[in-house]
């Protein structure tokens, strides 16, 4: 089958490896219908070292499944299904709390320990297939529109819901957004959703910005730095948001959930950090009683309740789409996301 590896910053190929097997009892193979590229594949494609071997890449997808192995129970062939951007077993303490991501058995795709592939695949054997995957009451043969939106649930629509849910949004909450990738306007519906009244979004992008306008943003703040600081206070009376939600990664960024923050507040990253070091002394975090939170997102514990608003289409978070490539064109599919020539490519295999 063809698959995506990237073998340096920059080289994305599609190749020939061998289909995946069912190896363990509690395994699935689920033929991919839609994959993407997310924001964070960027982060290798702008910094990996060369890898004779490369990578397997993408960890979204949805599918239908076409091979069970003899220890699963929940999963039927023909089961249209989405898979998060963790494996876990559903069973662990940590997977009884709604946190999958530190599930004692499970991992990442793209994991040699734990053997997984890449999601940017015609197909995929999914480990722990129980406790992992979705079922759905949709089928492959959906609309374009619905299926974009459930591929959301396998991460960004996910983090973004963590992102606003970490940081504590209830009703009349004032947000600050922070990035207007795919993430950020997602965790500005999500902030809208648990009842946000003033929803402030950090972007400069036109297209973006009007797309989280129409997912619920109250104001747009284009600039950056002091001068974007500024405004967020000029916006909130001169305090400064209730809760920030970081949806970039980048340094700068959480330099300017600092400055956009009011004491007392709360900011709750998900964007994932590309830097190990930054502020959380008594000028930053300590004096003004600021808590941060987040992490990678647990989507798992949520596409159960984001499901249906999903279905009924009472939201739409496939709209971050803006492009869909084939599986052939993913290399394309990168350096369009590189160049923000697009917000997130749907990979269709």
């Amino acid at each position: 089958m063809k698959a995506t590896f990237m073998y340096a910053a920059g080289d994305v190929r599609v190749i020939d490896v061998p289909d995946p097997i069912i190896e363990q009892p509690s395994d699935a193979l689920v033929r991919v219908t839609r994959a993407c590229v997310c924001g964070s594949d960027l982060h290798p494609y702008h910094s990996m070292p060369a890898t004779p071997d490369g990578s397997p890449m993408g960890h979204e997808f949805i599918g239908v499944v076409e091979a069970v192995g003899s220890a699963v129970t929940t999963l039927s062939v023909g089961d249209f299904v989405i898979s998060p951007f963790a494996v876990s077993c559903g069973t662990c303490e940590y997977c009884r709390a709604g946190l999958q991501t530190s599930c004692v058995r499970g991992g990442f795709w793209s994991d040699p320990q734990l053997g997984t592939a890449g999601a940017q695949a015609e197909a995929v054997r999914v480990p722990l297939a129980d406790g992992t995957l979705v079922k759905t009451p949709v089928d492959a043969n959906a609309d374009d529109a619905l299926l974009a939106s459930l591929l959301t649930l396998s991460d960004v629509y996910g983090t973004g819901w963590h992102a606003a849910v970490r940081g504590g949004v209830t009703a009349g909450s004032t947000v600050t957004v922070i990035g207007d990738g795919a993430v950020g306007l997602l965790a500005v519906l999500s902030a809208r959703q648990l009842g946000a009244e003033q929803i402030i979004l950090m972007g400069r992008h036109r297209a973006r910005t009007d797309l989280g306008r129409e997912f619920g943003a109250t104001d747009v703040v284009a600039e950056r730095g002091d001068e974007g600081i500024e405004q967020i206070r000029d916006l909130t009376g001169g305090l400064g948001s209730q809760i920030v939600l970081e949806a970039v990664g980048h340094r700068p960024a959480y330099d300017q959930a600092i400055g956009a923050v009011r004491p007392g507040g709360v900011i709750s990253r998900v964007g994932v950090p590309q830097y190990d070091e930054a502020p959380v002394g008594f000028a930053s975090l300590f004096g003004p009683n600021v808590t941060l939170t987040g992490g990678p997102a647990p989507v798992r514990a949520y596409i159960e309740q984001l499901l249906p608003a999903v279905l009924d289409g009472t939201v739409a978070p496939g709209k971050v789409f803006d492009r869909t490539m084939s599986l052939a064109e993913t290399p394309k599919a990168y350096t369009a996301m590189d160049s923000r020539e697009a917000l997130k490519v749907a990979v269709r295999p």
